[in-house]
């Protein structure tokens, strides 16, 4: 936060001591800014954002250090390919998604949210009794109330040149200010908490290149109101919700004479901040860089969608391996599983570790262990917890429908100042694509994580499990 804080104060300064009325941009978490301290041999960049010589500012610091600071002329570019745009409207960029009645789900501790684009929300729970039919718990959050959902506001448009220009919602999704495309829903199910009025929904389009129409995030802002955030690459034809990284603006401060590179405070900041740093996570992720990230950028890739496939968040292609090969793999904790939307993916390597890991082209990779595999700290969980829960057959057949596996021993947990550990539930869960896997992580209490793993793979291989719900290969 101290970086940040100083960032702040100093942009406030900037714009405070810009003299002349100088026109600065406004200051938002969207439009970010980099201070950069290059020294007085240096040249202006010739790309990118813009500079010139006289847009600067003095800046003295309260240690009476002095800066000339050369401020960027464009904060946030795109404008004049935004003004010319003439192509499909936003509507009619996602008009494929509802035609094609396909449906998008996220499965969350008990309730799995069900979006079919363009017909209805809901969300619902099963539960099967011992040799009894599934009991299904539903509500619909919201459903559509006109035949074309998407006709109206882009005729709107189209008609009245004026509406175009009207500013695009956005919504902070990790961080960033992020356009969206709203589609109301409403006529859900009775709520008994506002007088049996119809629950509804708002459903947010946002573009996301690699995304295959999952749902990110589903909120209840206020009683029986939600908000549904849906990655779609569709949008991202059109320039306004095109996904791009807010350019970052460098500010470039030369010290004047008798003045430090760097502000001595700030170089005092940073150096507490590296002796706070975990030498030893740095340490575990370049081990692991050359082994493992070759192999999942290879391999794993997003499930492709068709017409009619449901598609489930965090569900990637596994592998084209066969099945036995695929199965001997996994068991042996050489292929690993992934998944996750959003800031945080996961990574289990079955008998090994879970991770949980963020990607960024600046800061490289970050990565938490979540738990580690002691066969021994199994057993002993085992005991007290049950490591293989069944459900009986219509024939009558018993049968294992899930195995849960203990991974203790973790990363220390800042909050409860403990190892992190996790509990890996592995279930079957049969697709149209047999190389199909969900990954998605529960955090029920502090560092203690459920880390939810289905796939058609393993319904393979549950009727192999033993007393303490350790799978082999099927003979």
């Amino acid at each position: 936060a101290a970086p940040r804080a100083l960032l702040c104060g100093f942009l406030a300064a900037v714009a405070a001591a810009a003299e002349g009325g100088r026109a600065l941009p406004q200051l938002s978490d969207d439009i970010p800014f980099r201070v950069n301290w290059p020294g007085t041999e240096f040249s202006l960049p010739t790309t990118g954002v813009l500079y010139k010589e006289d847009n600067y500012v003095i800046m003295t610091t309260v240690d009476k250090e002095k800066y000339k600071c050369i401020l960027p002329l464009i904060a946030s570019g795109n404008e004049e390919e935004e003004k010319d745009y003439k192509g499909p409207t936003p509507g009619e960029l996602l008009e494929p998604l509802f035609k094609q009645s396909s449906c998008s789900y996220r499965i969350e501790s008990y309730w799995t949210y069900e979006v079919c684009h363009g017909k209805h929300i809901r969300q619902y729970h099963e539960e099967k009794e011992t040799g009894q039919k599934i009991n299904i718990q539903e509500y619909y959050l919201g459903s559509m109330m006109i035949k074309n959902p998407l006709s109206e506001p882009d005729q709107e448009e189209k008609e009245n040149p004026k509406e175009s220009a009207k500013e695009i919602p956005t919504k902070n999704i990790e961080g960033q200010m992020t356009p969206y495309y709203p589609v109301e829903m409403g006529n859900g199910t009775p709520c008994s908490l506002r007088q049996n009025l119809p629950r509804s929904s708002t459903v947010m389009y946002i573009c996301h290149p690699e995304a295959k129409h999952e749902i990110l995030s589903v909120a209840e802002v206020t009683t029986c109101e939600y908000e549904v955030v849906i990655l779609t690459p569709l949008l991202c034809n059109h320039p306004k919700y095109r996904f791009r990284a807010s350019p970052v603006n460098d500010i470039f401060c030369q010290s004047l004479p008798g003045s430090p590179l760097k502000p001595h405070s700030l170089e005092q900041l940073e150096k507490q901040q590296e002796m706070m740093k975990m030498p030893f996570r740095r340490v575990k992720e370049e081990e692991m860089h050359s082994t493992k990230e070759e192999k999942f950028s290879s391999i794993h890739k997003p499930v492709a969608v068709g017409s009619h496939q449901l598609l489930t968040v965090g569900t990637t292609h596994i592998s084209k391996l066969t099945d036995d090969q695929l199965i001997k793999e996994f068991l042996s904790g050489s292929y690993c599983f992934h998944g996750g939307v959003g800031w945080w993916k996961y990574e289990f390597c079955y008998g090994k570790y879970v991770h949980q890991y963020h990607e960024d082209k600046e800061s490289g990779k970050t990565s938490v262990v979540v738990g580690t595999w002691s066969k021994e700290e199994h057993i002993e969980w085992s005991r007290k917890n049950a490591a293989r829960t069944y459900y009986l057959k219509e024939d009558g057949t018993q049968t294992v429908r899930m195995v849960s596996h203990f991974y203790g021993n973790g990363d220390v947990c800042d909050l409860t100042d403990k190892p992190r550990q996790v509990t890996v539930k592995l279930k079957c869960k049969e697709s149209d694509s047999p190389h199909a896997v969900t990954v998605y992580m529960l955090e029920p209490h502090s560092c203690q994580y459920i880390l939810g793993v289905e796939s058609p793979v393993i319904c393979k291989i549950l009727d192999t499990a033993d007393e303490y719900g350790l799978l082999s290969v099927p003979s």
